[in-house]
C-alpha cells in the first residue's frame, strides 16, 4: 500500500507480498486457524469407536450399557463443548490483544493447543470420557482467540490492495485443518479403534511449531505505534513487512488514525455497544456472524457422516464423500483468495449466501425423496459440495475480512472481542441442537439453514457497503450517513466525541 508523498498530495504505490509478510502469515495461519478447523471436524470419523470407548468405559463402571439419550447427550456435550469454549476464548480477545499485542497473543494460545492435545491423547489410556469433554473445551479457547486475533493480526500487518487475500488465509487453513482431519479419519489411517486418541492428540504439533517461528516475526506495527507509542519500532516493523525504507506515508496514515481516536480512547465492549459512531458496523459484523454459523455450515463438518449416511450413502463410502466435500471447501477457498480483490467482498457475500440458500433447499427436496427415487443420493451429495461451494467464497473467509475493515484501531479488539461471541455461540447452538434438530425434522431440518441464509443475504444487499481497497477512516465515513455522524477525511478528519451524557461534538485533528 505505501504511498509516496509530494508535498501533501500522497501517491499511490501499491504494496507486494515479501518474503517476511508471506511467511508471517502462513506460520500464524497454520499454528492457529489450522487448529480451529483440525478440531471442528477430528471427532466425525472416529465417532462410532469414541462412542464405543464412552459405552464401555460406562459399563466398567456402572456395571451396565450406557442409555441411548444419555449417550446422545454425551456425545453432543463433545461436540459442543469445542464451540463452547470458543465463545469463552473470544471474550478473552480484547483483555489479551491490547495487553500482550496480536503476536503475544498468538504465542500464549499455544498453551490451550498444547495442554488439550495431551489430555486427549491419553484420555483412552486413564479410561475417561470426562478428559476428553473437558479438552474440547480448551481447546475452543484456542480456537475462539484464533480466529479473531490471526485475523486481527494479518489484517494489521498486510497493505490495503492485499488485505483483503490475506484476510482469507486463516479460512483457508481453516478448510485445510477440516480436510487434513477428514483424510486422517479414514478408516485405514486413524480413524479406527486403535487410532483415534492418536488423531485427537496431532493437533498439539501446529501449536509447538507456532511456538518455534513466530517470534521471528514482527508485532502489528498499528499497535506498535497507536496502542504502544514506538514509533521506532513500528517503523522497523513495517520496513520488514514492505521490503522499502520508505514508510513515512503508512507511519502518516496511522498518526491521522491514532489522532482521530483520541477523543473516544481505547474501547471496552460496553462502550462500543454504545457508541453511535459504529452502531451499524457492529450491527452488520453481529449478522454476518450469526449467519456465517446459523447457515448450518459446521452441521456438516460435526456431523457429515450422519449427514450422508441419512442421505442413503453406503457406509463404506461416506468417509471418502466427506474428504471429497472438505476437498472441495479448500479448493472453493483457494478461488476465493484470489478473486476477493478483483469482485469485492459484497458481492462474494451476496453470491455465497445465495447458493447457500438454494443448496439447503434442494437438499430437502433430496432427503424428502430419497427412498422412493433410486438416485437421490447422489443428488444428496451434489447438494452438499453446492452448498460448501457457496459458503468458502463468501460467508465462510468474509465476515473476518469485514470486521477488521469496518473498525479502527481502538475498537477493532472490543468489536472482534463481540462478533467472536456471537460466532461461537451461534456455532455451539448447532452444534448441540442439531442431532435433536434432525431426529425431530427428519429431512426438513436444513430448511431453517436456508431461512438463515435468505435473511443475512436481503441485509447485506441493504446495508453492507463494499470496502475492497479502502483505508479504515475510509470505511468509517462510508458508515458515517447511516450512523448519522459527520467524519471529515482529507485535510482534516472529524471524528465523534461522545460526552458522558450522551451529546456529540466535533473535534478537528489536523492532518500531518
Amino acid at each position: 500500500m505505501t504511498d509516496s508523498w509530494e508535498g501533501d498530495t500522497p501517491v499511490d504505490r501499491r504494496g507486494r507480498l515479501t518474503a517476511v509478510l508471506a511467511l508471517a502469515t502462513l506460520v500464524s495461519a497454520f499454528g492457529s486457524s489450522f487448529q480451529y478447523g483440525y478440531n471442528v471436524a477430528v471427532i466425525n470419523s472416529p465417532s462410532p469407536f469414541m462412542q464405543q470407548f464412552y459405552n464401555e468405559t460406562y459399563t466398567e463402571r456402572y456395571g451396565k450399557p450406557i442409555e441411548e439419550n444419555f449417550l446422545t447427550l454425551l456425545w453432543s456435550l463433545s461436540v459442543s463443548m469445542y464451540p463452547l469454549g470458543g465463545f469463552f476464548g473470544s471474550l478473552m480477545v480484547a483483555f489479551l490483544v491490547n495487553k500482550l499485542g496480536r503476536r503475544g497473543t498468538l504465542l500464549l494460545n499455544n498453551i490451550f493447543s498444547i495442554v488439550p492435545a495431551v489430555m486427549m491423547g491419553w484420555s483412552e489410556s486413564i479410561k475417561s470420557y470426562e478428559i476428553i469433554i473437558v479438552a474440547r473445551f480448551i481447546v475452543g479457547i484456542c480456537a475462539g482467540l484464533s480466529s479473531n486475533v490471526v485475523p486481527m493480526y494479518l489484517g494489521e500487518i498486510s497493505p490495503k490492495n492485499l488485505r483483503g487475500a490475506i484476510g482469507i488465509v486463516p479460512q483457508l487453513f481453516i478448510t485445510i485443518g477440516i480436510l487434513s482431519a477428514q483424510v486422517l479419519g479414514i478408516r485405514n489411517i486413524l480413524g479406527n479403534s486403535e487410532g483415534w486418541t492418536l488423531m485427537l492428540g496431532l493437533t498439539g504439533i501446529p501449536a509447538a511449531i507456532e511456538l518455534l517461528l513466530l517470534p521471528f516475526f514482527p508485532e502489528s506495527p498499528r499497535y506498535t505505534l497507536i496502542q504502544r507509542g514506538d514509533e521506532k519500532a513500528a517503523r522497523k516493523a513495517l520496513r520488514r513487512l514492505r521490503g522499502w525504507e520508505d514508510v513515512d506515508a503508512e507511519i502518516q496514515e496511522m498518526r491521522l488514525e491514532d489522532q482521530s481516536e483520541k477523543a473516544e480512547g481505547r474501547l471496552s465492549v460496553l462502550s462500543l455497544l454504545s457508541l453511535r459512531s459504529v452502531r451499524w458496523q457492529l450491527v452488520s459484523v453481529v449478522v454476518m456472524n450469526m449467519g456465517q454459523q446459523l447457515s448450518g455450515v459446521n452441521a456438516i463438518y460435526y456431523y457429515a457422516d450422519s449427514i450422508y449416511a441419512s442421505a442413503g450413502v453406503e457406509q463404506n463410502d461416506i468417509q471418502y464423500v466427506t474428504v471429497g466435500t472438505g476437498a472441495v471447501n479448500v479448493f472453493m477457498t483457494i478461488a476465493a483468495v484470489f478473486i476477493v480483490e478483483a469482485s469485492g467482498r459484497r458481492l462474494l457475500l451476496l453470491i455465497g449466501f445465495g447458493i447457500c440458500c438454494g443448496a439447503c433447499i434442494l437438499l430437502t427436496a433430496a432427503l424428502s425423496f430419497q427412498e422412493s427415487v433410486p438416485w437421490m443420493p447422489y443428488a444428496s451429495i451434489a447438494c452438499v459440495i453446492i452448498y460448501v461451494t457457496g459458503h468458502a467464497i463468501g460467508p465462510s473467509p468474509i465476515p473476518y475480512v469485514v470486521t477488521t475493515e469496518m473498525f479502527r484501531q481502538s475498537s477493532r479488539p472490543a468489536a472482534f472481542t463481540v462478533a467472536g461471541s456471537v460466532h461461537w455461540l451461534s456455532n455451539f447452538t448447532v452444534g448441540l441442537l442439531f442431532p435433536f434438530l434432525e431426529r425431530g425434522l427428519g429431512p426438513y431440518s436444513f430448511i431453517a439453514f436456508s431461512a438463515v441464509c435468505l435473511l443475512t443475504l436481503v441485509y447485506i444487499w441493504l446495508v453492507v457497503p463494499e470496502t475492497k481497497n479502502k483505508t479504515f477512516l475510509e470505511i468509517c465515513q462510508m458508515f458515517a450517513k447511516r450512523n448519522k455522524v459527520k467524519i471529515k477525511l482529507g485535510d482534516g478528519v472529524l471524528p465523534l466525541k461522545e460526552s458522558k451524557d450522551g451529546s456529540e461534538d466535533a473535534a478537528k485533528v489536523t492532518a500531518f
